[in-house]
């Protein structure tokens, strides 16, 4: 066993003789070289692609369950047949090798591994106390602004749901310092009655201050007190006869009696928790997670990790778990659905995470177990809801592969279009769709940056972003192993679009991939798409057609997409200050610039005289100035 520094995982790896043997045998071989360390094995195939990764209390006690010839599930055996190399690293402790476990599984996506493929980031509300003023707002991301954050929130709609009625409430400003600063009047929120107008002094720093502590109240939980305290102070006004402030103070109560009946599920037991219940079905799996924070109910969100066939429960929560929390705070308090492996390691972890006590509970009665039945009945349903729209998108590759004699329906097929105004600001898109629908975080835009192209030509633009995409693919997966290699081309376009592709395939050696041009067809009308192919006639598909349909909406996306991506380029062209490209000028300089003449225009148009008078420009600078806008020098 290789040694190293203890605070250090040790690598090893397999070389010859063992290294020609595959299977029982091959793992058989590597027992002799191991103990009783824990850490964390890899099972690699033949070509060195990893099939499983796993953490083991005992290395040699855990690989040695694997060199039996029998007594392993389908997947299992399916896994050491494909075993051809296996690696290991060795950890101080168990639960330092269950972290490391589940990096490796994130970092290498095993096939035979339980995977979280939805990773994104939850949102959170931040109050800033940046300034005197605290503002409230979104925030998504580190947590390296000062201030108060509560959270994590389970989408933008329940964040943005539950601001929109704190600001009814507690009036607090959503807008940016900057803007804040700079206002001689109050904006349009306050004339409904969303903010208080601190920007003009409409509201005391204190009084502010006091709405400021309401809303952290609130926010944590205590929003009890915060209703009294508001219906005294309403009856206050009443008897004082100040009707105007007592009718603001009984809108606000109702606003914050509304953001408490929105909630939904509001635990009175229950002050922070996720719950996670799991359902699986037909080789399938859907985690539904509820956010319970502040005895509110922050929102819910469905996950649908990858699983095998004959997986037990407890491995797809346990993996699951894992991978959730990584780069994630763990709440106090974690309801789940069934028992995990290792409950009691992977508590311990995620406490060590979290810089204190994390617990895991199977709630049996009372309130927590209600919590986690609602979670997995939306579990289930989710997956039903799921699974009803599989079949329905197998179907359709079904009728893809037979309407374009493909040999088999297709695991992925991209979508091309371009987008541009007169050859200006021209912009590539591709989309992607497989068995489970459009697969939007496989979306790819494209700068168009070929200087010799005609402005307008389609063709050269088509020519250009498939070179560019199917290059990168050669380089990447040559040998197509990571399933991003298409299986369908669809090009918006007639025969001179495909001949143009077929032209860049050809290039490439890569004649086999099918591709299909869509053209718009007779009065460029829905329904009488032609379909040109290299070699064969045009056709059309029957105007009732399912595949029709389906062609057609991932057309129209493709071009949603493209659309999308120009106008946000051109836009921001147009806002791009040509102050930005003269090198040496700077944020203070450029104001500098922009103050002595009022515009950049006016700076491209200034001569040189003009430029050395502008404080803090120096001479060198400004004909630096001068000649990048007037071609000297």
């Amino acid at each position: 066993m290789t040694q190293g520094d203890p605070d250090t995982p040790v690598e090893q790896a397999s070389d010859s003789p063992e290294s020609r043997l595959t299977g029982h045998a091959l793992i058989q071989s590597y027992l002799k070289t191991l103990d009783s360390s824990p850490g964390v094995y890899r099972m690699l195939d033949a070509e060195s692609r990893v099939l499983y990764v796993g953490k083991a209390r005992n290395l040699k006690a855990r690989v040695s369950n694997y060199a039996r010839p029998s007594g392993h599930s389908g997947r299992i055996a399916r896994m050491i047949r494909q075993t051809a190399s296996m690696m290991f690293l060795t950890t101080r402790t168990e639960t330092e090798a269950l972290l490391l476990e589940q990096n490796l599984i994130k970092q290498l996506k095993p096939h035979y591994n339980v995977l979280l493929r939805d990773d994104k980031t939850f949102p959170n509300i931040l109050v800033s106390k940046e300034t005197d003023f605290p503002q409230i707002r979104k925030h998504r991301g580190a947590k390296k602004e000062k201030g108060a954050y509560y959270g994590p929130f389970a989408s933008a709609d329940a964040v943005n749901r539950t601001l929109n009625q704190l600001q009814k409430v507690f009036l607090l400003r959503n807008c940016s310092d900057s803007m804040f600063s700079s206002r001689t009047r109050p904006c349009l929120l306050y004339q409904i009655k969303r903010c208080s107008g601190p920007c003009v002094g409409l509201i005391s720093q204190e009084d502010y201050a006091a709405t400021v502590r309401d809303a952290e109240r609130f926010l944590s939980g205590r929003s009890t007190k915060v209703q009294e305290e508001l219906a005294t102070q309403m009856a206050e006004a009443s008897e004082a006869m100040e009707f105007e402030r007592a009718a603001a103070l009984r809108d606000r109560i109702r606003a914050l009696t509304q953001v408490q009946s929105a909630q939904g599920i509001n635990p009175r037991a229950t002050t922070e928790a996720d719950v996670v219940a799991l359902h699986m079905e037909g080789g399938q799996a859907c985690v539904q997670v509820f956010f319970i924070r502040a005895n509110q109910n922050w929102g819910n969100r469905d996950f649908y990790p990858r699983v095998g066939p004959d997986i037990e429960a407890a491995e797809v929560l346990q993996a699951f778990l894992g991978q959730f929390y990584d780069g994630k705070e763990p709440p106090r308090l974690i309801l789940l659905s069934h028992p995990v492996e290792d409950s009691d390691l992977l508590a311990e972890a995620l406490s060590e995470k979290a810089g204190r006590k994390v617990e895991l509970s199977v709630p049996q009665r009372g309130e927590k177990a209600e919590l986690v039945e609602s979670a997995a009945r939306n579990a289930r349903e989710s997956l039903a809801r799921r699974m009803a729209e599989s079949a329905t998108q197998a179907k359709l590759l079904r009728g893809v592969a037979e309407a374009f004699a493909l040999d088999a329906p297709p695991e992925r097929i991209e979508v091309y279009d371009n987008s541009h105004i007169q050859g200006t600001n021209a912009v590539g898109a591709m989309i992607v769709a497989g068995p489970e629908g459009l697969m939007k975080n496989q979306y790819r835009k494209f700068n168009i940056r070929g200087d010799d192209l005609t402005p307008g030509d389609d063709f050269g633009m088509m020519k250009e972003v498939l070179t560019r995409r199917l290059s990168r693919l050669l380089k990447d997966d040559p040998d197509r192993s990571k399933g991003t290699w298409p299986d369908l081309l669809l090009i918006d376009g007639g025969a001179g679009q495909v001949s143009a592709v077929q032209e860049i395939l050809d290039q490439l050696g890569l004649p086999d991939i099918p591709m299909v041009g869509v053209a718009k067809g007779v009065d460029r009308d829905h329904g009488k798409e032609e379909f040109h192919r290299p070699g064969t006639r045009p056709f059309a598909l029957q105007m009732n057609d399912p595949v029709l349909y389906f062609i057609q909406r991932l057309r129209d996306e493709a071009h949603r997409f493209a659309i999308g991506t120009h106008r946000a380029k051109r836009a921001k062209s147009q806002l791009a200050n040509p102050l930005d490209e003269v090198p040496g000028v700077g944020a203070t300089r450029k104001r500098a610039l922009l103050a002595h003449f009022g515009s950049a225009k006016a700076v491209t148009r200034a001569n040189l005289a003009d430029l050395k008078a502008v404080e803090g420009i120096s001479d060198t600078l400004a004909e630096t100035i001068y000649d990048h806008f007037h071609g000297t020098g």
